[in-house]
């Protein structure tokens, strides 16, 4: 432990010492006076004052993942389901706990073998050969010693949670097992111990009946199915470790002509690394020297590599093939994609979705209602079925408890979403809460943005044409001098344009930009204004008509024009290309296919708009639309449809907010990421469809297993009941419904598991 201490030379001293204590005394001591024990070290620990300690982590917070309202410092059991609280967030370093799963293995095999020979027991009067002493008394203490401690102590957890339930008035699916276990379990005991207490009547074949087999195998089915889940919830969380584990410890670091091994954790915004080929990229950012291509399948879903050259982004956890580049760090720690789709994935897994307010609702009348049936069926069978009257009611209510318990109930749509939400996070889809995924399978109209969503995002500038008396390297100079302040696409293909020509830039005094209009800039020699015609023409530029003619040529042939200015006088104008994405005219068919209603909405001007729209065969074109009216367009359409916004700057951000589903892009802006439910790693449009396509999939998954879940239900309860008695003389054992119970349970979570092996459509070679 670090002690504080005024003097600076204390400090140096019992930096790092490790105090302990044989007695309070010396620990008083030692808090009046810490220098006189640097060094000392006694046999018996005792931890000194909280004043004294530097607190060196934080604390970490565990949730449910049934109820992700519940949150607790520690771990322990969920209130309301019972089931054992888990760490809200991964980090790569964090260790798994599986002490709850290894505990319910234990448990499991330790009641199996002690159950089957129970189970052999109990069932041996149907095998006509078996020796006489397997149905008498000797048999009977055997059951009533083997399933002692399958009951008292295999099954000891379901009870812990279940007297809590009732304490909690939270009755929930441990309530109805401990109570059917334990009514059995204490009836078949007081047979044995005290058997002058019960009737004659009781008596079949001269002996009472034990339900010994019946508590000891509902209890082993219990923990199989306990089991299965446990360890379906821990691949969920071994994938996002291993998912976090992608990026590697350390990092080459080049700095004043040397390189140098670094921990991550030492890697900060700014630094320039050596990647060398074979390594994985550290953090994200940019390369700056060197061509390579990166295989980013581990966190995009495209299978091929991908060309990177000076000015592309690269992603940390990605692979580097052949060649060795130096890269920019720009987002570090927990800002890099990696931790956010972890952090992303984790959240949405543990979201609801709004289907499950119906399993919910129906949950909180459920188990209260269940209980009341087993008294009815109680009452009813002890008041007027056949002899022995007592058996019979206590076999059949039990039956009627362990049947109805809502495994299968609570299990159906959060096992989905977090199977789903992992599946999409392979393929490359982001997913931030279960809402978004419901509501992505009813959308009917897609909106998307020009730049960055159909296009390369990455424009190209293509003509520079200055006014008369201007001339090019001027207006470029001009035109890059203005924008070198703005994040803009538009701006950075000006910037390279004037970097490509070595051009000298100029100081910049005073800056401003309006989203969806331009920038002004003040220089010690003047001002400059950029951007659209009508941005320039509101602030009282002259001469512009001169220039627009030939940008509206420009424009037809889908370029965008940008409008410059020098000191209130136009001074040229400036032709910039941004290449339609390879994929955008596939994923426009399949997303058509799949009956979209396709929307462009664009700021860009109607010329450039619908030449574009014209390329990719998209009828609807909304164009010069500025951000603020973005977002009211989408309200507008939501009123006669389920929309979807997909866009990647600053200026989408609101109408993505807007959006009944915002879609980023994951090379777009981290304004727009946050406003969307969306987001696609890999930043084209093929990830839409696979995302429509995986929505719908789980939503059937989830409806699959809601079905299965109240049917099994509704049908089970009233057989356990003794329905079919008078009509075929059929009754339910309670162990076959103890079965049945685990059996809907394994169902479920293997059907939500199907999904990991869904399909999603890659780039095409």
């Amino acid at each position: 432990m670090e002690v504080e201490s005024d003097s600076a030379a204390d400090q140096s001293r019992l930096a790092g010492e490790t105090y302990y204590f044989c007695s309070r005394s010396c620990q008083a001591k030692f808090e009046s006076d810490p220098a006189r024990f640097v060094g000392r070290k006694d046999v018996i620990p005792v931890a000194p004052p909280k004043s004294l300690a530097k607190e060196t982590s934080e604390t970490a917070l565990y949730t449910c993942p049934m109820h992700p309202e519940i949150e607790r410092d520690q771990p322990g059991d969920c209130p309301i389901c019972g089931m054992a609280l888990e760490l809200k967030t991964v980090s790569a370093d964090s260790i798994e706990d599986h002490s709850e799963l290894t505990d319910m293995c234990r448990r499991f095999w330790i009641g199996a073998a002690l159950t089957l020979p129970v189970f052999l027991l109990a069932m041996s009067h149907l095998v006509p050969t078996a020796p006489s002493w397997m149905s008498g008394d000797l048999s009977r203490w055997l059951q009533f010693a083997l399933s002692t401690p399958v009951v008292l102590w295999v099954g000891w957890p379901f009870f812990k949670r279940g007297w809590r339930s009732i304490r909690s008035w939270q009755p929930n699916m441990f309530t109805l097992i401990a109570i059917g276990v334990g009514v059995a379990f204490l009836y078949s005991a007081a047979v044995m111990l005290c058997p002058g207490v019960f009737p004659p009547s009781l008596a079949h074949h001269g002996k009472i009946g034990l339900y010994f087999e019946a508590a000891a195998m509902i209890t082993v089915l219990v923990l199989l199915g306990q089991v299965l889940e446990l360890r379906a919830r821990s691949q969920t969380g071994s994938a996002l470790r291993s998912l976090l584990q992608l990026a590697p410890s350390t990092a080459r670091r080049v700095a004043n002509g040397e390189e140098r091994d670094v921990p991550l954790a030492e890697v900060k915004k700014g630094d320039h690394l050596r990647i060398r080929p074979g390594e994985k990229v550290p953090v994200d950012g940019s390369v700056t020297e060197g061509r390579t291509t990166v295989d980013e399948s581990m966190l995009t879903g495209e299978s091929l590599p991908v060309e990177k050259r000076p000015g592309d982004r690269v992603i940390g956890g990605t692979l580097n093939n052949t060649g060795s580049f130096i890269m920019e760090a720009e987002h570090v720690g927990q800002e890099t994609l990696l931790a956010q789709i972890v952090q992303m994935v984790s959240e949405a897994q543990r979201s609801r979705a709004p289907i499950q307010r119906l399993a919910d609702k129906v949950a909180g009348y459920f188990v209260p209602a269940v209980l009341l049936a087993a008294a009815v069926t109680f009452v009813a069978w002890f008041w007027i079925g056949p002899e022995p009257r007592l058996a019979y009611a206590i076999v059949n209510s039990v039956a009627v408890l362990i049947i109805a318990c809502p495994c299968a109930l609570g299990l159906a749509t959060p096992m989905s979403i977090m199977v789903g939400v992992g599946r999409a996070a392979q393929g490359g889809i982001l997913i931030k809460n279960a809402e978004a995924i419901e509501r992505m399978e009813k959308v009917t109209t897609l909106v998307v943005d020009k730049t960055g969503t159909l296009t390369e995002g990455k424009p190209r500038l293509t003509k520079i044409i200055p006014a008369r008396g201007i001339n090019e390297d001027d207006l470029l100079a001009a035109a890059a001098t203005a924008e070198q302040q703005s994040e803009h696409p538009l701006a950075s293909a000006i910037l390279s344009g004037a970097k490509e020509r070595n051009l000298p830039l100029g100081e910049i005094m005073d800056f401003s930009s309006t989203t969806g209009g331009g920038v002004t800039a003040s220089t010690p020699s003047g001002s400059i204004l950029v951007g659209q015609s009508s941005f320039l023409r509101d602030h009282g530029v002259s001469g512009l008509e001169a220039l627009e003619e030939k940008a509206r040529e420009l424009q037809a042939e889908g370029q965008t024009v940008i409008f410059a200015a020098i000191d209130n006088q136009a001074a040229g104008i400036l032709a910039v290309a941004d290449p339609i994405k390879e994929s955008t005219p596939e994923a426009l068919r399949e997303l058509q296919r799949l009956g979209l209603n396709v929307i462009m909405l664009t700021g860009d001007n109607e010329r450039t708009a619908q030449a574009v729209a014209k390329q990719l065969g998209i009828d609807q074109v909304e164009a010069g639309v500025a951000p603020g009216e973005k977002q009211e367009r989408v309200k507008q359409w939501r009123k006669h449809a389920v929309v979807a916004m997909a866009g990647d700057g600053i200026n989408d951000a609101p109408a993505l907010a807007a959006a009944d589903v915002g879609i980023a892009m994951g090379t777009g802006t981290d304004v727009a990421i946050q406003s969307a439910g969306i987001t696609l790693a890999r930043g084209d449009l093929r990830g839409i469809v696979n995302a429509i396509r995986l929505s719908k999939a789980v939503m059937r998954n989830i409806r699959q297993n809601l079905f299965f879940a109240f049917i099994y239900n509704v049908l089970g309860v009233p057989i356990a009941a003794g329905l079919l008695y008078p009509f075929f003389g059929l009754l339910l054992n309670p162990i076959i419904a103890g079965a049945a119970m685990s059996l809907s349970s394994v169902s479920v979570i293997a059907n939500a598991l199907r999904l990991r092996a869904l399909r999603l459509s890659q780039a095409r070679s």
